[in-house]
């Protein structure tokens, strides 16, 4: 099985969407407690419009650029403390929701409807895997939280928000994907 090369055009791509990943997760909308970023709205634009392999390195890349400490993570967070603290395991959920769209895409279909149905499974491992995380750090602490809990601060919240996110992230989609099909 051969191997095949990332362009230089793709890897261009790739960077620039981990900047507009870096850029939606600092742009924060206060309509709750906890504040709402785009930064799942720009993973889901990022997969849809790189597909799953260039757009599963793309969010790798924004989670490396974090982890060396680069501050590119929701309120200008960086390094090992932000990414490994209890709201880490949603990050790294971005990466599990590009994996998991990567495989659909590649062995069940490329049409729109599979890529929007891997996204919102994506989106549930990420809540399930980042919820985990939070439970077990947080409870590494003197207090201590429950599952219900957990998804009342964590989850609920942004059901609705992330679901309109991704209807918007789809709809930019659908209007970029016959330009950069033009300019491929």
């Amino acid at each position: 099985m051969e191997k095949k090369k990332i362009s230089i055009k793709e890897i261009s791509l790739i960077a620039m969407m981990a900047a507009v990943i870096t850029v939606c997760s600092w742009l924060s909308l206060p309509v709750m407690t906890i504040p709402v970023t785009l930064q799942t709205f720009a993973v889901f634009l990022t997969l849809l419009i790189l597909g799953g392999r260039n757009g599963t390195l793309s969010i790798l890349v924004y989670i490396l650029l974090g982890l060396v400490g680069v501050p590119v993570f929701s309120g200008f967070k960086a390094g090992p403390t932000a990414l490994f603290g209890v709201t880490g395991g949603y990050i790294i959920g971005f990466l599990l929701t590009g994996i998991i769209y990567f495989l659909m895409t590649k062995f069940v279909s490329e049409k729109l409807v599979v890529k929007i149905i891997s996204l919102v499974i994506g989106l549930i491992v990420c809540y399930a895997f980042g919820t985990a995380w939070f439970i077990y750090v947080y409870n590494t602490g003197e207090t201590q939280i429950g599952l219900v809990s957990a998804l009342s601060m964590c989850v609920f919240p942004f059901i609705i928000p992330d679901l309109l996110k991704l209807a918007l992230a789809t709809a930019l989609y659908k209007l970029l994907d016959p330009v950069l099909k033009k300019t491929s």
